[in-house]
């Protein structure tokens, strides 16, 4: 069983146990159970999910770092929401203002990669709240 913690700098948003979960890592999704190897990675933008015996869940994290170490999954990440929790309209608006800083950002590779990972949280939080 693993024990997974997720945490933002306003509050810690969960904390349960899992016997699996599913995270998007920079490098691509990533599945760890029970006696994982230890492991620290950068999170991108996207749909974290977690499943147990008592509760399984899926909600949106916007980057961030995981941490897997003695069957302890810990996420550090800005922000995280819950389907319930998500407001399509200002999801799409989200998405609309970052395609739009990605169109006038060309010249700038920073500018250009924080409209990229906007966009990508914003497609999450809109991919999750219509599967509510």
């Amino acid at each position: 069983m693993l024990k997974l913690e997720i945490v933002t700098p306003e509050k810690r948003v969960l904390v349960t146990e899992a016997e699996e979960v599913v995270i998007p890592t920079a490098s691509g999704e990533a599945g760890i159970l029970t006696d994982h190897a230890p492991l620290i990675s950068e999170l991108k933008p996207g749909i974290l999910s977690y499943f147990g015996k008592n509760a399984s869940a899926r909600l949106v994290v916007a980057g961030g770092f995981v941490e897997v170490s003695d069957n302890r999954v810990a996420v550090l990440t800005d922000s995280a929401f819950f389907p319930e929790e998500i407001d399509l309209e200002s999801a799409r608006s989200l998405r609309d203002a970052a395609e739009k800083q990605l169109a006038i950002s060309a010249d700038s590779p920073e500018n250009r990669e924080a409209a990229q990972a906007e966009r990508e949280f914003a497609e999450a939080l809109i991919k999750l709240a219509e599967r509510k």
